[in-house]
């Protein structure tokens, strides 16, 4: 049987056929995704482009009173650490002396041990009443010595015929003995330690049986009736406030913006402090209430002086920048940098932009503003 010898040849020409076929089907459908891209790129929209809605307040100027605040502690006027005046054991510590207990004005916090300060009065006492009869020696002396003078019709020649220095010098010792003895009964009331001024035991530093000296602490007592505050104002702030501050009152908030009452102020200006470079007044609070704390952090508000042509915006208005965007006629966003002149209660009041108002200001700017950007404005309450 006779091989054909035209199959050899066939198999290979197949092969090209069929790898021909699958370029020519590669090269079709890349055609093809060419075509379709390229009709997806030059579609064209009928629709509009829509622009970025901005939120704007209406805001005209107005004429308003300043209003400059910052933050002070609040301080006790009196403050004091009480220690002893005199030398001895302490035999008495008193309830109102521990730590924590209110005192009022008098109550006993310390007794020291008195017998050797009573012995001293005593004898002072003595010294005294023997200065005395020394003196009534003495003036009797002058007496009779006058009246020997009279009843020989002579002038005495000195003052010592008359005994009059022994007088002088038995009215001194009177005097001295009498300043030694009030000094000794200082010393024997200086053995009951008592409150100076009404107020907390914030500390107790001596104990019953503790045998002090003069100067060794007792106790530590912090005012509660009387409070004061230094408030700082850098120099521009300074200028809003209607000068004489001195007697007019300012306003205490906590720091969550609560109304606590208000302060008397004492005196402002005059000197700059070393440290800060600012203004300091002085203020204080008479009978406080129960909110005022000693070592709180307050918000003084003091009014100052009435500023015309001035925008008054919400916090939200500036931006962390310092900057403020308004919307003008062509509805394009235009910013500005504010002169910013006193902020409170969550605004910030600035002076207002040249041209004529009311101006449109962006209630809450974003951060992709930008400088002549066209927007859609849409006017809220502020």
């Amino acid at each position: 049987m006779s091989a054909n010898p035209a199959e050899p040849k066939a198999k290979p020409l197949m092969r090209w056929v069929w790898i021909a076929g699958a370029v020519a089907v590669l090269i079709a459908v890349i055609l093809v995704l060419l075509e379709v891209e390229d009709t997806v790129d030059v579609e064209k929209s009928d629709l509009p482009s829509r622009l970025p809605t901005v939120s704007v307040l209406m805001v005209a100027s107005a004429e308003v009173r300043a209003e400059i605040s910052t933050f002070s502690e609040v301080r006790p006027r009196w403050d004091a650490e009480l220690r002893s005046a005199v030398t001895g054991r302490i035999v008495a510590v008193h309830e109102r002396a521990l730590a924590g207990s209110k005192v009022a004005k008098g109550d006993p916090l310390f007794t020291v041990e008195k017998a050797q300060y009573e012995s001293a009065v005593a004898s002072a006492e003595m010294a005294v009443e023997e200065a005395q009869l020394a003196l009534l020696r003495a003036q009797n002396d002058v007496t009779v010595a006058r009246r020997q003078f009279e009843r020989d019709g002579i002038d005495p020649p000195t003052e010592l015929s008359l005994r009059l220095p022994q007088l002088r010098i038995a009215e001194k010792t009177v005097a001295s003995a009498q300043s030694r003895l009030d000094a000794a009964r200082r010393e024997l009331s200086d053995t009951e330690v008592t409150a100076p001024f009404s107020g907390f035991v914030t500390r107790r530093a001596a104990s019953l049986g503790q045998t002090v000296a003069p100067g060794e602490p007792l106790v530590h007592l912090s005012d509660d009736r009387q409070f004061e505050l230094v408030a700082a104002f850098s120099r521009a702030d300074w200028k809003l406030l209607e000068q004489p501050i001195s007697g007019k009152m300012a306003r205490l908030y906590d720091r969550d913006g609560e109304a606590l009452g208000q302060a008397r102020i004492r005196r402002g200006g005059g000197f700059l402090d070393q440290n800060t470079r600012q203004m300091r007044v002085f203020l204080e609070v008479a009978e406080p209430n129960d909110q005022i704390l000693a070592g709180d952090y307050l918000r003084v508000s003091i009014p100052g002086r009435l500023i015309d042509e001035t925008l008054t915006l919400p916090d939200s208005a500036m931006t962390r920048a310092g900057f403020v965007w308004l919307v003008d006629e062509d509805d394009l966003l235009r910013r500005i940098t504010p002169n910013i002149l006193f902020r409170s209660d969550g605004t910030v009041t600035i002076a207002a932009p040249l041209g004529g108002g009311p101006w449109r200001v962006a209630r809450t700017p974003l951060a992709s503003f930008l400088p002549g950007q066209h927007v859609t404005p849409l006017e809220v309450e502020g």
